[in-house]
């Protein structure tokens, strides 16, 4: 039997199109451009602005995405995929803290029981996290918002202080509290809220999500949440290999096949000679969208989408993603990695272009860098979650 064939072609004109990134597919909210990706990377805080903005008009601001966070709460920070932070709006939120978070939560519990355990803990140590959980709840319950180093005032275990990787040259020294909200939160009953600083801020707030939510989010069973997920990555990132949804949501491979053979994905033949999946009804040719430029920030979904790059990352690897698979600031020309870019110090937009790109993608490039520094103003951009990767390394330092 032949399988239908989806190319690498095909696959880049997707991106434009369904990332809205092409300058005709832009999408009309922060919401909408949230759901376009499942949802935006936010492990650090300032590309969830940058990702969003890239993908929406002109008259789009800071404040827009803001809003959207923190006032309609119409999105929603979660710890997911691969213990990953992501912003998802309402209908993605339930999926994802069935089909991903919760497996995190239960492996932050481990985690929590085994440091409690090493530093020197007695007694029924699921018992005493139960009562530091039932503490943080409360406390926040009465406050409202608060910050993990004031919840750890509110009770002796939270305030408990554990050593990670003891005798290491990577010794860490961590409160209670930061674990127990990290857990909660990845369960679904806390939810990181304001930061405490402006919108490249890494220092949230907590606060109880149904409060936060107005009351309790949907609670799908997980298998049919798996499939869901599954579903709508294959809508926004598919085709793709059984390979790439294994490694994006973290799952077993057991899990990953189960989720897409319930949500009815099919084999495809992809370039290269490699067997992919799409969903059944998602196998006729993308109308390719009119030339397009992209600067995307650092942890951007796009490109962190799938393990397997080849089709729009080319040869570059090596200098758009650091050692531990975290790829940089990078500029797109019709769905390929053709460059990087970063923020310098003096407030500059630097960039470097990779391959050659022609005269009028160029041009657009200079202007896109051009409209990002001024929409950047006084703030600065710095790696906080990942190192610098080599091409920002070297702008930064020219």
């Amino acid at each position: 039997m032949t399988l239908p064939r989806l190319t690498d072609t095909e696959r880049r004109a997707r991106i434009g199109v369904r990332h809205r990134l092409a300058v005709e597919h832009r999408a009309a909210s922060v919401e909408e451009a949230a759901g376009a990706l499942v949802g935006l990377h936010s492990t650090d805080a300032a590309s969830v602005y940058l990702a969003a903005l890239a993908r929406m008009g002109d008259g789009a601001t800071f404040d827009d995405v803001a809003r959207a966070l923190y006032e309609d709460r119409t999105l929603l920070r979660l710890l997911a995929m691969r213990r990953t932070m992501f912003v998802v709006d309402r209908t993605t939120a339930p999926v994802v803290l069935a089909a991903a978070s919760r497996r995190v939560a239960a492996d932050e519990r481990r985690k929590l029981l085994k440091f409690l355990a090493l530093n020197g803990i007695e007694g029924d140590l699921e018992a005493w996290v139960a009562e530091a959980e039932g503490a943080a709840l409360a406390a926040l319950a009465e406050r409202g918002e608060a910050t993990a180093p004031e919840l750890a005032e509110t009770d002796p275990r939270l305030a408990t202080e554990i050593v990670l990787s003891p005798g290491r040259k990577y010794e860490a020294r961590q409160k209670v509290a930061s674990r127990v909200l990290t857990m909660l939160g990845a369960e679904g009953s806390v939810i990181r809220a304001r930061p405490r600083g402006g919108w490249t801020s890494t220092q949230f707030r907590w606060a109880a999500m149904e409060a936060w939510c107005g009351g309790p989010l949907p609670e799908p069973a997980v298998e049919e949440a798996e499939a869901e997920l599954a579903r709508r990555w294959l809508a926004a990132f598919g085709p793709a290999t059984v390979e790439d949804l294994k490694w994006w949501t973290g799952w077993p491979l057991g899990v990953t096949r189960r989720a897409l053979a319930a949500a009815g994905a099919v084999e495809v033949d992809l370039d290269g000679g490699e067997v992919g999946v799409a969903l059944p009804d998602d196998l006729e040719p993308t109308p390719q969208p009119a030339p397009w430029v992209a600067l995307l920030p650092a942890l951007d979904a796009t490109p962190m989408g799938h393990k397997r790059r080849d089709f729009y990352l080319g040869e570059h690897a090596e200098r758009v993603f650091d050692a531990n698979g975290n790829v940089g600031p990078t500029v797109w020309c019709d769905g390929r990695i053709v460059g990087g870019w970063a923020h310098r110090s003096d407030g500059e937009v630097v960039y470097r272009l990779l391959e050659d790109v022609g005269a009028e993608a160029a041009a657009a490039v200079e202007a896109q860098a051009a409209a990002l520094r001024e929409r950047l103003g006084d703030a600065r951009l710095a790696p906080r979650a990942r190192g610098y990767v080599p091409i920002e390394r070297e702008l930064t330092a020219s």
